[in-house]
């Protein structure tokens, strides 16, 4: 029983000699560097906040420029006071952003840009950004356009005029390239002859030429006989810029329409059958097709503008105190 008591009383006395260093480091990190009315900032959200909002860590990037690493840090300080404010009027507002208004509005964020989940998620992560993180993002700016509109009390009027001088302006930015979106079923040869004096390989061919002419669908036989890429999904293999495909495979494909399948193409290892999954035509979008993309913009600027101009009345009148 001694040892046992022993042995505790050892547990505890190390552990306090461990605990004093750890509460010391724990208050480095925490401690306050703004108070905002009845709120805080501590040392650990600004820092994250920088990590986030620049991709470096703070110590990396004052290591390598302090004159930087301060401004940057007032800079996002700053926004972290008018967030504060803002979150204050929010809760006063009683504004509640619900799971399925986020998810909403990335869907529509998500169908104005053409993109799919994974490439919004690649994006992100090219800027070291989480998709929960960006939900957060999504969700705050859903509760600053509420705010401002009851808060603000202007009425914002977009004039098309405005919108079409916009769309004059920045017509680059509606352009876009030629896009095919192909399937495809690859079979391979023997290896042991080339592909087009292999005839196991070109009876394998007719067998699946037949099949499309008699009017099997071709993702279903792509997944039951294709041996390359997009297989399993039918043999889909995305899209691709005409600059991106072979000369070869350029000539096999483009006075087919869409829906059509090319003539078996002879390829080093086998034969490739190619459908045209959909076309997209390149250049300057109508400007009917963006009027909409436009005036969401230019509404984005016009409530910035607003929000900017509220929030800095909004400050003059909130106690602030920064501290380092």
């Amino acid at each position: 029983m001694k040892g046992l008591k022993w042995h505790m009383m050892l547990i505890l006395s190390l552990g306090w000699v461990f605990l004093i260093p750890r509460i010391g480091y724990s208050e480095i990190c925490n401690r306050v560097v703004a108070v905002v009315n009845n709120e805080v900032i501590t040392l650990f959200e600004l820092n994250t906040r920088i990590k986030e909002m620049t991709g470096v860590d703070p110590e990396q990037m004052k290591a390598q420029d302090e004159k930087r690493y301060l401004e940057m840090r007032r800079r996002i300080l700053d926004f972290l006071i008018d967030e504060k404010l803002a979150q204050g009027k929010i809760r006063e507002q009683g504004i509640v952003v619900t799971d399925r208004e986020v998810d909403a509005a990335i869907e529509r964020i998500k169908e104005e840009k053409k993109i799919t989940h994974e490439d919004l998620v690649a994006g992100l992560k090219r800027i070291n950004l989480t998709y929960e993180a960006y939900r957060e993002n999504v969700k705050a700016d859903i509760e600053r356009m509420r705010l401002i509109n009851s808060e603000v009390k202007s009425k914002i009027i977009i004039r098309e005029e405005r919108i079409l001088e916009y769309y004059e302006a920045h017509k680059s930015e509606f352009s876009k390239e030629e896009r095919i979106r192909l399937a495809a079923i690859f079979l391979k040869g023997d290896g042991s002859t080339p592909p087009h004096q292999d005839m196991g390989l070109k009876g394998r061919v007719d067998q699946v030429l037949q099949r499309l002419q008699a009017g099997e669908d071709f993702g279903v036989i792509a997944k039951a006989l294709s041996q390359g890429p997009g297989a399993g999904e039918g043999g889909d293999l995305g899209y691709f810029k005409p600059q991106q495909l072979e000369p070869e495979l350029i000539k096999a494909i483009e006075s087919l329409p869409v829906g059509e399948v090319s003539n078996p193409i002879y390829r080093p290892y086998g034969v490739q059958i190619l459908k045209i999954v959909a076309r997209e035509s390149g250049g300057v979008m109508p400007f009917e097709q963006v009027k909409e993309t436009i005036y969401d913009v230019l509404y984005r600027e016009e409530i910035n503008r607003s929000y900017t101009h509220w929030i800095k009345e909004l400050r003059e009148k909130a106690f602030t105190k920064i501290i380092f």
